[in-house]
Protein backbone atom coordinates (compact mmCIF):
# COMPACT_ATOMS: atom_id res chain seq x y z
CA UNK A 1 0.00 0.00 0.00
CA UNK A 2 1.22 3.47 -1.13
CA UNK A 3 2.34 5.67 1.98
CA UNK A 4 0.26 8.78 2.82
CA UNK A 5 0.73 11.41 0.08
CA UNK A 6 1.88 9.09 -2.12
CA UNK A 7 0.64 8.96 -5.77
CA UNK A 8 0.39 5.81 -7.62
CA UNK A 9 1.80 5.64 -11.17
CA UNK A 10 -0.75 4.49 -13.71
CA UNK A 11 0.09 1.58 -15.45
CA UNK A 12 0.14 2.54 -19.24
CA UNK A 13 -0.12 0.23 -22.13
CA UNK A 14 0.33 1.45 -25.13
CA UNK A 15 -0.86 0.12 -28.74
CA UNK A 16 -3.59 -0.10 -31.15
CA UNK A 17 -6.83 -0.75 -30.44
CA UNK A 18 -7.18 -2.56 -34.09
CA UNK A 19 -4.75 -5.28 -33.02
CA UNK A 20 -5.97 -8.06 -30.83
CA UNK A 21 -2.55 -9.10 -29.43
CA UNK A 22 -2.32 -5.95 -27.92
CA UNK A 23 -5.80 -5.69 -26.55
CA UNK A 24 -5.34 -8.77 -24.99
CA UNK A 25 -2.53 -7.50 -23.39
CA UNK A 26 -4.08 -4.54 -22.03
CA UNK A 27 -6.59 -6.69 -19.99
CA UNK A 28 -3.76 -9.22 -18.89
CA UNK A 29 -1.33 -6.52 -17.76
CA UNK A 30 -3.86 -4.73 -15.87
CA UNK A 31 -5.17 -7.89 -13.81
CA UNK A 32 -1.29 -8.94 -13.09
CA UNK A 33 -0.48 -5.46 -12.32
CA UNK A 34 -3.30 -4.39 -10.09
CA UNK A 35 -5.02 -7.97 -8.84
CA UNK A 36 -8.22 -7.00 -9.94
CA UNK A 37 -10.31 -5.70 -12.45
CA UNK A 38 -13.06 -3.55 -11.69
CA UNK A 39 -14.08 -0.98 -14.03
CA UNK A 40 -13.42 -0.77 -18.33
CA UNK A 41 -14.06 2.52 -19.65
CA UNK A 42 -14.19 1.76 -23.65
CA UNK A 43 -13.23 5.22 -24.63
CA UNK A 44 -10.93 4.52 -28.27
CA UNK A 45 -12.19 6.15 -30.75
CA UNK A 46 -12.16 8.28 -34.17
CA UNK A 47 -13.54 10.65 -36.16
CA UNK A 48 -14.06 10.35 -40.00
CA UNK A 49 -15.70 13.44 -41.24
CA UNK A 50 -17.40 11.82 -44.99
CA UNK A 51 -20.87 12.03 -45.98
CA UNK A 52 -22.54 9.23 -47.93
CA UNK A 53 -21.09 10.02 -51.16
CA UNK A 54 -17.47 10.26 -50.17
CA UNK A 55 -17.45 7.86 -47.65
CA UNK A 56 -14.91 4.38 -49.17
CA UNK A 57 -15.10 1.02 -47.42
CA UNK A 58 -12.10 1.82 -46.08
CA UNK A 59 -13.02 4.64 -43.93
CA UNK A 60 -15.90 2.34 -42.55
CA UNK A 61 -13.54 -0.56 -41.82
CA UNK A 62 -11.61 1.95 -40.01
CA UNK A 63 -14.20 3.59 -37.84
CA UNK A 64 -16.02 0.37 -37.01
CA UNK A 65 -12.40 -1.38 -36.10
CA UNK A 66 -11.39 1.04 -33.98
CA UNK A 67 -15.27 2.69 -32.97
CA UNK A 68 -17.15 -0.77 -32.51
CA UNK A 69 -14.41 -4.19 -32.68
CA UNK A 70 -11.88 -2.98 -30.02
CA UNK A 71 -14.53 -2.46 -27.93
CA UNK A 72 -16.46 -5.88 -28.30
CA UNK A 73 -13.49 -7.11 -27.53
CA UNK A 74 -12.34 -5.39 -24.90
CA UNK A 75 -15.70 -6.16 -23.35
CA UNK A 76 -15.52 -9.86 -23.96
CA UNK A 77 -11.71 -10.20 -22.70
CA UNK A 78 -12.99 -8.06 -19.63
CA UNK A 79 -16.13 -9.45 -18.39
CA UNK A 80 -14.94 -12.94 -16.60
CA UNK A 81 -12.65 -10.69 -14.21
CA UNK A 82 -16.06 -7.99 -13.98
CA UNK A 83 -17.75 -11.02 -13.21
CA UNK A 84 -15.79 -11.65 -10.09
CA UNK A 85 -15.75 -8.08 -8.71
CA UNK A 86 -18.91 -7.51 -9.87
CA UNK A 87 -17.61 -4.56 -11.59
CA UNK A 88 -18.54 -2.51 -14.78
CA UNK A 89 -18.38 -1.01 -18.04
CA UNK A 90 -18.66 2.46 -19.08
CA UNK A 91 -18.89 2.96 -23.10
CA UNK A 92 -17.97 6.44 -24.54
CA UNK A 93 -20.59 6.77 -27.41
CA UNK A 94 -21.91 10.34 -28.68
CA UNK A 95 -24.66 12.04 -29.04
CA UNK A 96 -24.56 11.10 -33.10
CA UNK A 97 -25.37 7.72 -31.79
CA UNK A 98 -28.81 9.15 -30.54
CA UNK A 99 -29.02 11.54 -33.43
CA UNK A 100 -28.06 11.54 -37.12
CA UNK A 101 -25.87 14.47 -38.88
CA UNK A 102 -24.61 15.36 -41.98
CA UNK A 103 -21.02 14.33 -43.43
CA UNK A 104 -20.00 11.62 -40.83
CA UNK A 105 -21.61 8.43 -41.67
CA UNK A 106 -19.83 5.73 -40.76
CA UNK A 107 -19.34 7.59 -37.20
CA UNK A 108 -22.59 7.98 -36.58
CA UNK A 109 -23.19 4.56 -37.78
CA UNK A 110 -20.38 3.23 -35.99
CA UNK A 111 -21.91 5.24 -32.29
CA UNK A 112 -25.27 4.04 -32.65
CA UNK A 113 -23.89 0.38 -32.78
CA UNK A 114 -21.85 1.29 -29.23
CA UNK A 115 -25.10 2.36 -27.96
CA UNK A 116 -26.97 -1.23 -28.84
CA UNK A 117 -23.28 -3.03 -27.72
CA UNK A 118 -24.51 -1.15 -24.40
CA UNK A 119 -27.96 -1.91 -24.04
CA UNK A 120 -27.45 -5.57 -25.12
CA UNK A 121 -24.14 -6.38 -22.69
CA UNK A 122 -26.36 -4.91 -20.33
CA UNK A 123 -29.14 -7.44 -20.51
CA UNK A 124 -26.81 -10.25 -20.71
CA UNK A 125 -25.10 -9.30 -18.09
CA UNK A 126 -27.09 -8.00 -15.50
CA UNK A 127 -27.99 -11.75 -14.02
CA UNK A 128 -24.16 -11.51 -12.96
CA UNK A 129 -24.50 -8.29 -11.69
CA UNK A 130 -21.57 -6.34 -14.01
CA UNK A 131 -23.56 -3.04 -15.12
CA UNK A 132 -22.95 -1.76 -18.58
CA UNK A 133 -23.82 1.99 -19.27
CA UNK A 134 -22.70 4.77 -21.97
CA UNK A 135 -21.87 7.94 -22.12
CA UNK A 136 -22.90 10.15 -25.34
CA UNK A 137 -21.21 13.47 -25.55
CA UNK A 138 -22.24 16.35 -28.09
CA UNK A 139 -19.00 18.66 -28.58
CA UNK A 140 -16.41 18.37 -26.19
CA UNK A 141 -13.23 20.68 -26.71
CA UNK A 142 -10.53 17.65 -27.46
CA UNK A 143 -8.09 16.90 -30.62
CA UNK A 144 -10.52 14.85 -32.53
CA UNK A 145 -11.90 17.39 -34.98
CA UNK A 146 -8.37 18.60 -35.44
CA UNK A 147 -7.10 14.87 -35.82
CA UNK A 148 -10.23 14.51 -38.70
CA UNK A 149 -8.79 17.30 -40.57
CA UNK A 150 -10.44 20.15 -39.68
CA UNK A 151 -7.40 23.09 -39.86
CA UNK A 152 -7.00 26.21 -36.97
CA UNK A 153 -9.83 28.49 -38.39
CA UNK A 154 -12.44 25.48 -39.47
CA UNK A 155 -12.17 24.35 -35.89
CA UNK A 156 -12.50 27.96 -34.30
CA UNK A 157 -15.87 28.11 -36.36
CA UNK A 158 -17.11 24.98 -35.41
CA UNK A 159 -17.00 25.55 -31.78
CA UNK A 160 -18.15 28.54 -32.29
CA UNK A 161 -21.21 27.18 -34.21
CA UNK A 162 -21.69 24.91 -31.18
CA UNK A 163 -22.90 27.83 -29.29
CA UNK A 164 -26.14 28.19 -31.57
CA UNK A 165 -26.54 24.24 -31.58
CA UNK A 166 -26.22 23.67 -28.17
CA UNK A 167 -29.22 24.75 -25.87
CA UNK A 168 -26.65 25.42 -22.84
CA UNK A 169 -24.53 27.65 -25.18
CA UNK A 170 -21.23 26.44 -25.46
CA UNK A 171 -19.32 23.04 -26.40
CA UNK A 172 -18.98 20.51 -23.01
CA UNK A 173 -14.73 19.82 -21.59
CA UNK A 174 -12.67 16.59 -21.16
CA UNK A 175 -13.48 17.48 -17.16
CA UNK A 176 -17.25 17.16 -17.46
CA UNK A 177 -17.55 14.33 -19.03
CA UNK A 178 -14.97 12.64 -16.88
CA UNK A 179 -17.60 13.18 -14.23
CA UNK A 180 -20.14 11.82 -15.19
CA UNK A 181 -17.86 8.66 -16.53
CA UNK A 182 -16.50 8.44 -12.72
CA UNK A 183 -20.17 8.72 -11.51
CA UNK A 184 -21.91 5.58 -13.40
CA UNK A 185 -18.64 3.40 -12.81
CA UNK A 186 -19.32 4.64 -9.10
CA UNK A 187 -21.25 2.67 -6.28
CA UNK A 188 -23.91 6.33 -6.48
CA UNK A 189 -24.90 4.13 -10.12
CA UNK A 190 -25.52 0.96 -8.40
CA UNK A 191 -29.26 0.90 -9.97
CA UNK A 192 -28.45 2.16 -13.20
CA UNK A 193 -27.58 -0.35 -16.06
CA UNK A 194 -28.06 -0.10 -20.09
CA UNK A 195 -28.31 3.61 -19.88
CA UNK A 196 -26.94 5.79 -22.72
CA UNK A 197 -26.74 8.85 -21.02
CA UNK A 198 -26.44 12.31 -23.26
CA UNK A 199 -23.95 14.96 -22.26
CA UNK A 200 -24.40 17.36 -24.58
CA UNK A 201 -25.74 20.55 -23.30
CA UNK A 202 -29.03 19.46 -24.14
CA UNK A 203 -28.30 18.87 -28.23
CA UNK A 204 -30.05 15.42 -28.21
CA UNK A 205 -33.26 17.26 -27.41
CA UNK A 206 -33.38 19.77 -30.25
CA UNK A 207 -35.09 19.37 -33.78
CA UNK A 208 -32.70 18.86 -36.24
CA UNK A 209 -31.14 22.64 -38.05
Amino acid sequence: MAAAGDQEQPLLVPGDLTDETVLRGMVEQTVAHFGQLDVLVNSGGILIMEGIEETTLQDYDRAMNVNVRSLLLLTQLAVPHLIKTKGNIVNVSSVAGLRSFPGAVVYCMSKAAVDQLTRCAALDLASKQVRVNAVCPGVIITEIHRRAGLDEAQYTQFLQDSQRTHPLGRPGTVEEVARTIAFLASDAASFITGVTMPIDGGLHATCPR
